[in-house]
């Protein structure tokens, strides 16, 4: 890479990180931290799907932003990027969920709230050639765009940045969901049918969409105790880009969303550290300090 080819890159890592909210000093990072995985990204066999897995507010969308940058700029590659935020189902369908297996599902978020199928046909779609549409939901109006508001991804990916929460997440022993974890879960779930049938998505519905999943990367975050505290930054900011402030949670309300997401979120920070290719430690000040390429 020449001197000017390496000044725009720097350039473009710090309009990123501006965009984001996120301290534009961290430049060293590019080089100790993205360029490597970048590096590796880029040397495996393509078409080559990449899923990044973290806690709520850990950083994944930052990463799959940062990650398809240098994929692009130092590697010539077609570079597409997905969500499992994109495929949730609408709200329409959430509340019928509600009505017919469980009241929790009217909240989007956990496994059983997503259209696996429409993530599964993406992601095929993006390894052929053609155009594919991108699937978009608007989490400020708690629903799916239109179609018609889908962007359009020219051509075969070489890589597929396919992120989210619970992204490469495996079901829980059925034993471990018989006593409640948290007020959410022993107020509204007492006999356990909500998180039985989460478990059961995981079980059947989910693997044939994460086996599409060629590496994990995983963003492990210092303690349970954070996930509350970045999710709140995390509507913050979604706060000062929406039209409609009024539409954003805020103080109870964030507290008990997270409450929908904390029993899937402490099986993964035990079990997926360990089967990732590649880890990200996160320290308390919310910056990666390690990373393990395996």
């Amino acid at each position: 890479m020449t001197d000017n080819q390496s000044l725009h890159l720097e350039e473009q890592f710090k309009t990123l990180l501006r965009q984001q909210e996120i301290d534009v000093d961290l430049l060293g990072s590019l080089y100790q931290i993205y360029l490597p995985i970048a590096e590796w990204v880029a040397n495996q066999p393509r078409p080559f799907v990449v899923g990044i897995n973290g806690a709520q507010g850990s950083g994944k969308s930052t990463l799959s932003l940062i990650l398809a940058l240098l994929l692009k700029h130092n590697h010539n590659l077609n570079v597409a990027t997905l969500s499992i935020d994109d495929l949730y189902k609408s709200r329409a369908e959430r509340q019928q969920m509600a009505k017919e297996i469980h009241p929790l599902f009217a909240t989007r978020g956990v496994p059983g709230t997503h259209n696996v199928k429409l993530g599964y046909e993406t992601i095929q779609s993006l390894l052929k050639d053609g155009a594919t549409t991108i699937p978009r939901f608007d989490k400020a109006l708690d629903d799916s765009l239109p179609q018609s508001a889908w962007p359009i991804f020219e051509g075969r990916a070489d890589v597929v940045i396919f992120e989210g929460w619970c992204v490469g997440a495996s079901a829980q022993h059925e034993n471990t969901l018989e006593q409640p974890l948290n007020i959410l879960e022993a107020s509204e779930d007492r006999a356990g049918e909500w998180r039985s049938y989460i478990n059961r998505q995981l079980q059947h519905d989910y693997p044939v969409l994460f086996e599409l999943i060629d590496a994990l990367i995983v963003l492990e975050i210092p303690e349970y105790a954070k996930v509350l505290e970045w999710r709140t930054l995390q509507e913050s900011k979604l706060r000062k880009s929406t039209n409609d402030p009024q539409q954003i949670m805020a103080g109870a309300e964030i507290e008990r969303f997270v409450m929908h997401f904390e029993r899937l979120t402490r099986s993964m920070m035990d079990e997926m550290p360990p089967r990732a290719e590649i880890l990200l430690k996160i320290d308390q000040q919310y910056q990666i300090y390690r990373v393990d390429i395996r």
